[in-house]
């Protein structure tokens, strides 16, 4: 009997991703196919995707992280996946070892990722992310997307998870402005999922949060050790907490004090 290799797909999400996209596409090639879901990219980044010939793009509206990823979830045709971030690029010996547990008997219904994060092209061995991982390879028919989140996503998994041996490769730090703007991205959906859950701005915490979050991941876990490097990544990590709490209080405001202007449409 012929043995059948398992299928995989491949899937991310982008926006504006033009130099780094390319690295990412470039290692998830072993893939029977790639699925990228852009958020109407003003980069070229849309425009790079629809001439690479192994690559289906579909342009979909960003609401949040987990809705977006879901949303691409449901685009793929295998059971297997391998979800990556655009600016992940996954190693020979990671794309080996995904190969190696997708055509054995593989108990598990999802798989962690490590994560080794790149500051420009310096290895970040510290400032928190040390004990990074997330979920990356998982069965399609076996997990869903967290609606608990809208940043940070997870999953739900029917059945037990495993963790591979090889670690991805995060090139998660370009410069200041767009680390800072991712920064206070992940603070404002914070503050969303905050807000929907129906907790209360505090000073205190708006005070003390951020100063703490530096401190921890400067001191604690180690920072100091990675330098500028390090104090860069441990104060924007701070200043998303800043924004957060930033943001949960204009939330607020906004809902005793409606505002009275008219709703702009935009689109069709």
């Amino acid at each position: 009997m012929e043995f059948q290799r398992a299928r995989i797909s491949a899937l991310i999400i982008t926006f504006n991703e033009v130099g780094y996209i390319e690295k990412c596409l470039k290692s998830v090639e072993f893939a029977d196919e790639i699925i990228v879901v852009d958020s109407y990219s003003t980069d070229g980044t849309y425009e790079y995707l629809v001439a690479h010939p192994k690559v289906k793009v579909i342009q979909h509206p960003f609401k949040n992280y987990t809705a977006q990823k879901a949303f691409t979830l449901n685009q793929a045709s295998n059971d297997w996946v391998v979800f990556v971030d655009a600016d992940e690029v996954i190693t020979a010996a990671l794309r080996e070892e995904i190969i190696a547990t997708t055509n054995s008997s593989a108990t598990h219904a999802a798989y962690w990722f490590r994560r080794k994060f790149m500051f420009k092209r310096e290895l970040l061995r510290f400032s928190g992310w040390q004990t990074d991982k997330n979920y990356r390879l998982f069965r399609k028919s076996k997990v869903r997307f967290s609606e608990k989140r809208i940043v940070h996503e997870t999953l739900e998994v029917n059945g037990t998870s495993g963790i591979l041996k090889s670690k991805l490769t995060h090139y998660c730090y370009r410069d200041f402005a767009n680390y800072k703007h991712k920064m206070v991205l992940y603070g404002r959906l914070k503050a969303k999922e905050a807000f929907q859950k129906g907790k209360p701005f505090s000073v205190a915490l708006l005070l003390l949060k951020p100063t703490f979050t530096f401190l921890y991941n400067y001191i604690v876990r180690l920072g100091i050790l990675d330098g500028f490097k390090g104090m860069t990544i441990c104060y924007l990590g701070a200043l998303g907490d800043w924004e957060r709490y930033l943001e949960l209080r204009r939330l607020e405001h906004e809902q005793k004090v409606p505002s009275l202007k008219p709703v702009r449409q935009t689109g069709n």
